[in-house]
């Protein structure tokens, strides 16, 4: 085994520990972290290879800055930008009250699912924690939800947004060259569209568990909105959800069949140059400004100031994986993929299921102290590898992965979206839900995840 690990591997090792120092030891950005671990992989690449420093950063930085799913991320920014600033997500969650929050529990059952809908755009657990956990959290509370509860459901909630389209978690595994020749976005997006209703019908299980346990009550019938009313009112939120159903009956089935064929007669270049990656932001957002007019400025200089104020997402998310592209060309240039496939089709020798057990238990020892995105940059292409090497189809291998970072924030001591729901919830021992967040969200969602590798769950298109 000690003679399959070469210079690829130590330099993911290295890889790895370096954004752990920083981004975990010294609170430093993930993307300043993931820079200056790149920038240490390309001088141990310069000094430990054949190839010279400036070869390696000139290839390496050439591939991070011409992947597509770069420049993808940022119409996801801008959409998830204008989302925040309509206050369209809030105007879904309000239809969602009026429908779910009449039963036991039911601000808990909103919760959940606001939680998959902004996860959705966030990118972030920490994010999404905030931002959902400031509204629901305080009306659990106030509908009969424990201090211990509220905060339970919305840390364990924070990083389910991974495994639902669209996420930086999955653009960063689209823009992988290994995954991008075996994998479509279209085919990839309809997968975790499947797995992700698994997982937020298992959720809502767990807040369906506690409200019957608790001896939860619904909410006073004087104290919801009439579903006609709510409807009226921010109805026209649902719009967006046409910025994904569009793209995706143009590119796939019979209607996707007849335009590839029509485009590809008539416009061959432009047909290929078109991906289902840019098509959904650029759609959603669309919707997003239709729906939310009245919300936005209506002046060149307003949107001028809103562009301005959105910079900073931007340069953050565009660094990330700007970085993240270039350091996987690094780590691939020094033999790393084919380390790590040699390495697990070692191991599946033995028996396939140890190297699933082995990957659901790396990955969600990941979850705490790293985001999904720094996991995915990090060990996105490795994971990948291994589980190719045991024989499971692409979508199979990135579906589960994605599941098993949507744990992120769950992880006890060291999960930032945990502290954040202590917060908002006034938990003055946030330790109080270590146990329980393992027992109702970590080990089930690892479960899930080794029976979707282990082939027991199927994943749609596998």
């Amino acid at each position: 085994m000690s003679s399959m690990i070469g210079l690829g591997i130590i330099s993911l090792v290295l890889y790895v520990a370096i954004i752990l120092v920083l981004n975990v030891g010294l609170k430093r950005r993930a993307s300043e972290a993931m820079m200056w671990s790149y920038l240490v992989i390309v001088v141990v690449a310069g000094l430990f290879s054949k190839h010279s420093i400036g070869a390696v950063f000139k290839d390496s930085f050439s591939y991070g800055i011409h992947a597509e799913v770069v420049y993808a991320a940022m119409a996801f920014v801008f959409m998830s930008y204008l989302m925040e600033k309509t206050g369209v997500i809030m105007r879904l969650v309000n239809i969602l009250n009026s429908v779910i929050g009449r039963f036991a529990g039911g601000s808990g059952y909103v919760s959940t699912i606001g939680s998959a809908l902004f996860g959705m755009v966030s990118g972030s657990g920490s994010g999404n924690a905030a931002a959902i956990g400031s509204i629901t959290i305080p009306w659990m509370m106030q509908t009969g939800w424990s201090v211990e509860r509220a905060t339970l459901i919305c840390a364990g909630n924070a990083g389910m947004g991974m495994i639902f389209p669209p996420s930086t978690s999955m653009l960063l595994l689209l823009g992988m060259d290994s995954i991008a020749s075996e994998l479509s976005g279209g085919t990839l997006y309809v997968a975790l569209l499947g797995a992700g209703a698994i997982i937020l019908a298992y959720r809502l299980a767990v807040v369906y568990y506690f409200a019957k346990k608790d001896g939860l009550k619904p909410i006073p019938k004087e104290q919801i909105i009439p579903f006609g009313r709510a409807l009226k009112e921010n109805g026209s939120s649902l719009l967006i959800f046409l910025g994904v159903l569009v793209p995706l009956i143009f590119t796939m089935g019979p209607v996707g069949d007849w335009v590839k064929a029509t485009m590809n007669a008539s416009f061959p270049k432009a047909f290929k140059s078109i991906s289902i990656v840019f098509w959904i932001p650029i759609c959603m957002s669309i919707f997003t400004i239709i729906e939310g007019w009245s919300h936005l400025p209506h002046t060149i200089s307003g949107w001028k100031e809103l562009i301005e104020e959105s910079i900073g997402r931007y340069a953050d998310v565009g660094m990330l994986l700007f970085t993240a592209f270039a350091a996987s060309g690094v780590l691939n240039k020094l033999g790393m993929t084919e380390e790590v496939k040699n390495i697990f089709a070692h191991l599946g020798a033995y028996s396939p299921f140890l190297v699933i057990v082995v990957i659901a238990v790396l990955i969600t020892m990941m979850d705490g102290p790293f985001s999904g995105t720094a996991t995915t940059s990090a060990l996105g292409a490795a994971v990948y590898a291994a589980l190719r090497s045991i024989g499971l189809p692409p979508v199979v291998c990135c579906v589960a992965f994605l599941n098993l970072i949507s744990n992120e924030g769950a992880i006890p001591p060291n999960a930032a979206p945990l502290y954040i729901a202590s917060g908002i919830a006034g938990l003055e021992d946030p330790s109080k839900i270590f146990k329980p967040i393992l027992i109702y969200f970590v080990f089930p969602i690892m479960l899930i995840a080794i029976l979707i590798m282990a082939r027991i769950i199927p994943v749609i298109g596998a």
